[in-house]
């Protein structure tokens, strides 16, 4: 997984997941997905989809986009939903490894300041709170 989002960094000069969601000609929605979904992936004829609920804050849009991200570079053919109640507390296997590579992404290249703690380093590089846990794995 570190390669592969080394190889994208390199490639396209950027961590950001819209900007890479982009580059891949991967098309971006935003849209209402009601109170229990924050984001979903999917292909329809050939064209990759990645929905992410509307009225999230900006440190979970960009963190749902580099999820679902994810499930399209590492599960190819799935489409998976990126549901509250089951995707970061008792994430399956292809949950959990979107959401690792969510971090990694999100993560690589910057390092906390001198004395600044793990929590405000995380929240300076956009992770959202209820899954910084995944970074001290």
């Amino acid at each position: 997984m570190d390669e592969l989002i080394n190889n994208l960094i390199k490639k396209y000069k950027t961590n950001c997941p819209f900007e890479l969601a982009s580059a891949l000609g991967i098309h971006i929605r935003f849209m209402n997905l009601g109170t229990g979904t924050k984001g979903l992936y999917y292909r329809k004829l050939r064209r990759r989809f990645i929905v992410i609920h509307n009225e999230l804050p900006v440190e979970w849009q960009r963190f749902v986009c580099a999820h679902e991200l994810g499930h399209d570079r590492l599960h190819k053919g799935i489409n998976r939903f990126f549901l509250e109640e089951s995707s970061y507390f008792s994430p399956g296997k292809l949950e959990r490894q979107a959401n690792v590579f969510a971090v990694k992404l999100l993560s690589i290249g910057s390092n906390p300041e001198q004395e600044e703690s793990c929590k405000s380093y995380y929240l300076r590089i956009g992770i959202p709170p209820e899954v910084q846990f995944l970074l001290e794995e």
